[in-house]
């Protein structure tokens, strides 16, 4: 059975493939092979997973990222959410809103008053146009009303950020966590709905700016008609591992957060997940590279 990744080996959707993985393979008795497919910013690998036979033999490790492509593309080959199938929601991984120290800001508000006062004077780094940091700084700004100037990377961002070149990043906590226990950037603010236990005296942006909320989600999706009992017990495994004490702590170790939905609120959330980052891509008219 294979779990496709649409990211290179050592990301955060690889890492969480490869957690699910041997928990898959030892409670359904069937090897789980994990397959990462990068490029196209994971259309390649999602259009594998479209055209593959609805057999229950192929699966997507599905993440925000694929939300976010629907409308970031005009002319994909597929319609994500009409060609597969919500098979479990499986994460959540919030930001971190981190900062160069020379920047003069300690908090979020601190940041919004210096970046009215300095308009284009911050520079934001992304993982790229589109991806899910460039477009939580993208929602940050529409809901604050600051404009930070996008540099976007096709390589590790970090150097740059430690360095001052770039002052801001909305970053992966496992990216750059250690630099800020060291010292070397400071976190103003996590980007999920709650504290992060990784960063537990960091405070959400929510806290200063209401109703905001922006995290990576990762969770297992199949070809559209693969058959309703696969599914069905696919769930079932997939939610007793996001219940053990094991899996939870080794997620919590990459910043992760478990999180059950039922196959309907999964599905349902993938809607909504894409119309809300299909008004932000609009709103600042983004395009793809």
């Amino acid at each position: 059975m294979r779990l496709i990744v649409g990211f290179p080996a050592g990301g955060l959707t690889d890492i969480l493939a490869r957690l699910l993985g041997p928990w898959l393979s030892q409670r359904l008795g069937q090897q789980f092979i994990v397959e990462d497919q990068p490029g196209a910013g994971t259309n390649l690998a999602t259009e594998a997973v479209v055209r593959a036979l609805p057999d229950g033999y192929t699966f997507l490790m599905a993440t925000s990222t694929n939300a976010i492509n629907a409308t970031l593309y005009d002319k994909l080959k597929f319609n994500f959410i009409r060609d597969t199938t919500p098979v479990a929601s499986i994460a959540r991984t919030p930001l971190i809103v981190v900062v160069n120290p020379s920047l003069a800001a300690e908090t979020v508000p601190e940041l919004i008053t210096y970046a009215k006062a300095n308009p284009g004077k911050i520079n934001m780094a992304t993982a790229g146009i589109g991806s899910s940091l460039h477009l939580a700084g993208e929602l940050f700004m529409t809901m604050t009303g600051v404009y930070f100037v996008p540099v976007h990377y096709r390589t590790s961002y970090v150097p740059d950020l430690l360095a001052g070149q770039v002052q801001l990043a909305f970053s992966p906590i496992p990216t750059t966590i250690e630099q800020v226990r060291a010292g070397k950037l400071r976190a103003l603010a996590v980007t999920g709905e709650a504290r992060s236990q990784a960063l537990p005296e960091v405070p959400t942006v929510g806290e200063s700016v209401p109703g905001y909320k922006a995290a990576v989600w990762n969770g297992l999706v199949a070809p559209k008609n693969t058959p309703a009992d696969i599914i069905d017990k696919l769930h079932k495994e997939i939610d007793a591992g996001l219940s053990d004490p094991k899996m939870i702590a080794r997620f919590a170790q990459v910043g992760s957060v478990p999180q059950s939905m039922t196959i309907v609120e999964f599905g349902k959330f993938i809607v909504e997940d894409t119309e809300k980052w299909s008004k932000v891509i609009r709103a600042a008219n983004i395009k793809p590279e």
